[in-house]
């Protein structure tokens, strides 16, 4: 005897696990909201009796319309004023009981390495390296064949896997060296900020064209210094730094005047970091800002 089908609240179990998807696809909360709720909207209008899983249906519609969307966005960001950063994102988004969630897949230099898979090749291999999806059900979704997939799957892990493996350092060493990097920013130490960044660490920074900032990736310990302590002194009033907890990662959490100001991230070997990436477009903060008590 066949299940009834499920209904609109039974599937409503599903959307943390949809939210991952389409956030890390596309990488701001309004649209990966958007997207859910399109995909909730279908599965509201379809025939539920010829479908057999209800959530394979529901990620397999959600991807299908991510991937629609990348495509647009990615004619989009080639206009953007500046490097784009993915939205940083606060933790309990996702699902409770998806642990992998909430670990380096959902990190900000994760998410930035994304950036080099195109949009059907960066879908699949999200689908199988990050939620576990076998290869027929990837193919059913993307209209490919098994063996097209994992040769898409195949040639996503050649393109990250170099970068991919540093990124499995423990939270609390992230949180070590973040606080030894606010402390020399706020002493004005230039040989601590030189002592925790790497030689040839870089700095990304996204103001969205609302906010002044390098308008090129910035490339050097000594000039990232150098930048860091000048941009100290540029404004009148102070900023104050707090540590928070953001994309399943620590981050330093940058306010001026009492407002959420920006959000750092950080890629590191536990020894030095050798990448921080700050939001500060005010478009991409409003996560943030809810995380303020």
């Amino acid at each position: 005897m066949n299940e009834p089908p499920a209904s609109s609240s039974d599937v409503e179990r599903y959307r943390p696990r949809l939210f991952g998807i389409a956030y890390r696809m596309l990488g701001r909360v309004h649209d990966a909201e958007d997207v859910v709720q399109e995909g909730m909207l279908r599965w509201q209008q379809t025939d539920r009796t010829i479908v057999r899983e209800a959530e394979a249906w529901l990620v397999s519609v959600v991807t299908r319309i991510a991937i629609d969307r990348l495509r647009r966005a990615t004619r989009e960001r080639e206009a953007y004023p500046g490097p784009w950063l993915p939205e940083p994102v606060a933790d309990d988004r996702f699902a409770a009981d998806r642990s992998a969630e909430l670990a380096s897949d959902l990190s900000m230099a994760f998410l930035v390495l994304l950036e080099r898979l195109a949009p059907e090749e960066r879908a699949a291999f999200l689908l199988r390296e990050v939620f576990d999806a076998d290869y027929d059900e990837i193919a059913r979704t993307l209209e490919k064949t098994p063996a097209a997939v994992r040769q898409t799957v195949h040639r996503a892990r050649e393109r990250i896997r170099i970068d991919r493996s540093r990124f499995s350092v423990p939270g609390d060493a992230k949180e070590r060296l973040f606080a030894r990097f606010v402390a020399a920013l706020e002493r004005d130490d230039r040989d601590e900020l030189l002592a925790v960044l790497a030689p040839d660490a870089t700095w990304t920074s996204d103001g969205g064209g609302k906010v002044t900032t390098a308008r090129r990736t910035v490339r050097g310990g000594e000039a990232i210094a150098r930048m860091l302590l000048g941009i100290e002194t540029k404004y009148s009033h102070p900023f104050s730094y707090r540590m928070g907890h953001m994309n399943g990662e620590p981050v330093v959490m940058m306010y001026r005047n009492g407002a959420v100001f920006g959000v750092t991230h950080c890629e590191t070997d536990g020894d030095r970091i050798f990448a921080l990436y700050r939001v500060m477009n005010p478009d991409k903060l409003g996560e943030v800002a809810l995380t303020v008590e």
